[in-house]
């Protein structure tokens, strides 16, 4: 699991997130909601640890900027961050190797034929589309088995098999107990799977529905809407 307390984040004068507090629990699917430019992306950088901020993130009772976290976190941003000279295969070993993994090499196999990307193994990092490049970067960040694993806005770009794919990795570390934390401006990607959702506004949280509600209370869809698009006073 990991918490988040009373997480304030300003450049300058401008403040993207405001007294932000949440925690996404073992084997929770929890979903950041909202237009762009109203945090989501900035709150996932403070938890994995990429920016300066005031409060606190404990990623399962470690600070998130600590070696013990970093070990168990995985993170993937949502712009593909490859190295254009090492290979497909070679990004792979490379997070091996920063890990530590010992027999990592089945698991890689395994990754990167289910994003089809067997057959781009020799491609350098430089050679591979964006799709592709995001391919990559997914696989990397669960070569490790993370038990908190964050996306930020993971299936732009994605062909429809590797967001098939994706949808159920989604439902397999939620059974294998991992926190996940999925941002997303994109409703329809995350509607049959999520436990939880924030809908985030101009750096704070507008509401918070959880997925075990009465038939007579507003869908996701209806509040997402009732919200992002409500008159501007």
């Amino acid at each position: 699991m990991f918490e988040v307390s009373h997480v304030t984040k300003r450049y300058g004068k401008f403040t993207a997130n405001n007294d932000i507090s949440f925690r996404v629990d073992d084997g929770q699917i929890a979903v950041l909601l909202g237009p762009n430019g109203a945090g989501k992306s900035t709150i996932i950088k403070c938890i994995a640890g990429l920016l300066r901020f005031e409060g606190a993130v404990n990623v399962c009772g470690y600070p998130n900027k600590s070696l013990e976290a970093k070990r168990i976190l995985g993170y993937i941003p949502e712009m593909p961050a490859v190295y254009d000279l090492l290979t497909v295969w070679e990004h792979m070993e490379f997070i091996a190797r920063a890990y530590e993994m010992d027999g990592w090499e089945q698991d890689a196999e395994r990754l990167l034929a289910r994003f089809e990307l067997d057959d781009k193994r020799q491609k350098l990092g430089k050679e591979l589309s964006k799709g592709m490049q995001q391919k990559v970067s997914i696989c990397c960040a669960l070569l490790h088995k993370p038990r908190v694993a964050i996306f930020d806005e993971p299936m732009v770009g994605l062909d429809p098999h590797a967001i098939k794919e994706l949808k159920d990795i989604f439902t397999e570390l939620k059974n294998d107990g991992v926190s996940v934390l999925i941002s997303t401006h994109m409703l329809d990607s995350v509607e049959d799977f999520w436990d939880v959702a924030h809908i985030m506004m101009n750096g704070s949280f507008a509401a918070t529905k959880y997925n075990h509600v009465s038939s007579d209370e507003a869908s996701l869809e209806e509040l997402f809407f009732s919200i992002t698009e409500a008159p501007k006073a």
